[in-house]
């Protein structure tokens, strides 16, 4: 029987998840048995899953954090442990581009914290990269996502990546264990899989982007390109089955969703009066300024204004631009919020400052009436605290979020909002159709449409009823689906499984 993390035909029936049962005294990986549980139906596994696990260079911190890129003065031709794991017993691994900006980092510190309360040696190691590498890594991102010319995928460019992940193998080899499992996350990291899989880790790569495109749109360039790093691997996890590549064998794919931590600082429930004061202290609702965000309006947002909100990075394929043009047509007293993390402290994403000006471009072009109703949030990851409970506060004083993707690998700010009993309209692309169930929890709309999206932001703006039945069952649906109790019971199968390949 295939292995699956949950059963994705038809998103409107419960998730279920097949487990395969070994008895303890063969496994090879104990800390499996510690947190693993057979399901039933939408039944979740129970262990608790704390937000307050602090620490320095061992754990993870919720202080101020230096800009990535400026790791304490590391040299960043060489990885840094987030999180190191503790020596003495096998230890599950987690890699990835960057600790602060973007979905990966935000659902690594809340599996962290969840997989180590449950007593699991977990680790978090964040590779280098300079300007070319990234340069690359976005590359593969958009071919992934059918959204660059497949021509441009030449091998110069392979090489460049290729060598700045080759100078960091030694740095894995001086740390790593024989038999330790490491989860490599998306394009940055699948390079490392055949030197980790020679030291004799057990490698497994979880690809968060994807979308439902013909492979000769770029994801099956990808593929070819990396076919030697996808053999290397003994478990392939991707959101959702089409995204996986084809030449990894069935019983070595998996489909897990992203899940988000409720009790997080960017999820708790937040007073009415502390939304007032962190959108006040940021500078949207008054003249202040505040040295971690920066915001662009002509005036503050006022406080009987109707709210359509989008968080995102600043990224093409976030159509930022686009959302933008939706308030031309919309009410007068409705005002547009978009909010991302600052483009320069995320060194993974080299786009960000050039789709920032092209939102500012956009938002010049508007009418003087229809561009004071616009207000712009760039937040800095310096005080990761301080911006997630701005996160927070915007989502809880929106009407209705927006989600304009022209694709979207899950978005993890739409399952934010959905916890927080938010109505949602998102476009029907990838892994937004698995949260979003058109008329059931949100709307669901064609992104190129922006008549078709105006009007289910209307629909919902002007009928407050709806929009808290559809967001009492969005928070339903998300506290049943996408918290990160089930995401670290899906790894229990990953693991298994890779155990399993590799003896």
């Amino acid at each position: 029987m295939q292995p699956t993390c949950f059963n994705p035909a038809g998103n409107t029936q419960p998730f279920t998840w097949d487990f395969h049962e070994r008895s303890t005294n063969r496994h090879p990986f104990d800390f499996v048995h510690h947190v693993k549980s057979r399901l039933s139906g939408s039944q979740a596994i129970r262990f608790p899953c704390q937000p307050s696990i602090r620490g320095r260079r061992s754990g993870i911190s919720h202080g101020a954090s230096p800009r990535p890129g400026e790791r304490e003065g590391q040299d960043m031709s060489t990885p840094v442990w987030e999180m190191e794991p503790a020596q003495g017993q096998r230890r599950l691994v987690h890699v990835n581009a960057t600790a602060t900006g973007g979905g990966v980092a935000e659902l690594l510190h809340g599996l962290l914290r969840c997989q180590r309360s449950a007593g699991l040696n977990v680790g978090w190691a964040v590779i280098a990269g300079d300007e070319a590498f990234y340069a690359v890594t976005k590359l593969l991102h958009h071919l992934l996502h059918g959204a660059a010319d497949p021509g441009k995928l030449r091998p110069v460019l392979l090489r460049t990546y290729h060598d700045r992940l080759a100078s960091q193998v030694p740095w894995f080899a001086g740390r790593l264990t024989r038999d330790d499992v490491v989860v490599l996350h998306d394009p940055q990291t699948l390079g490392l899989a055949p030197a980790l899989r020679a030291l004799g880790a057990r490698v497994v790569w979880q690809c968060h982007v994807g979308a439902d495109v013909p492979p000769d749109r770029g994801p099956g360039t990808v593929w070819r390109a990396f076919e030697k790093e996808l053999s290397a691997a003994h478990a392939v996890v991707t959101t959702l089955p089409e995204f996986a590549p084809p030449s990894v064998p069935r019983a070595s794919r998996f489909v897990a969703a992203p899940a988000i931590d409720p009790a997080a600082p960017k999820n708790r429930h937040l007073t009415p009066a502390e939304i007032t004061a962190l959108l006040d202290e940021a500078g949207l609702t008054t003249t202040r300024t505040a040295p971690d965000v920066t915001v662009v309006q002509e005036a503050p947002l006022p406080g009987d204004a109707r709210v359509v909100l989008q968080i995102s990075r600043w990224d093409p394929l976030k159509d930022m631009p686009g959302v933008i043009r939706c308030i031309e047509g919309l009410a007068p007293d409705v005002h547009l919020v978009l909010a991302g993390t600052d483009p320069t402290e995320i060194p993974d994403d080299p786009e960000g400052l050039a789709v920032l000006a092209e939102v500012h471009d956009t938002l010049a072009a508007l009418s003087p009436q229809d561009r004071a109703r616009v207000h712009l949030v760039s937040i800095s990851m310096r005080t990761p605290v301080r911006n997630a409970l701005l996160v927070n506060a915007l989502q809880r004083r929106a009407d209705v979020v927006v989600q304009k993707s022209l694709e979207e690998g899950f978005g993890l700010t739409v399952t934010e909002a959905m916890v927080k009993g938010r109505a949602v309209v998102a476009s029907a692309v990838g892994g937004l159709r698995l949260q979003v169930i058109d008329g059931r929890n949100g709307f669901l709309v064609d992104p190129t449409d922006l008549d078709g999206v105006r009007s289910a932001l209307t629909r919902l703006l002007d009928n407050p009823q709806l929009r808290r039945e559809l967001g009492e069952q969005a928070r339903k649906d998300t506290l049943e689906r996408y918290t990160m109790p089930r995401l670290a019971a899906d790894y229990t199968v990953v693991v298994d499984t890779a155990l399993e390949a590799a003896a």
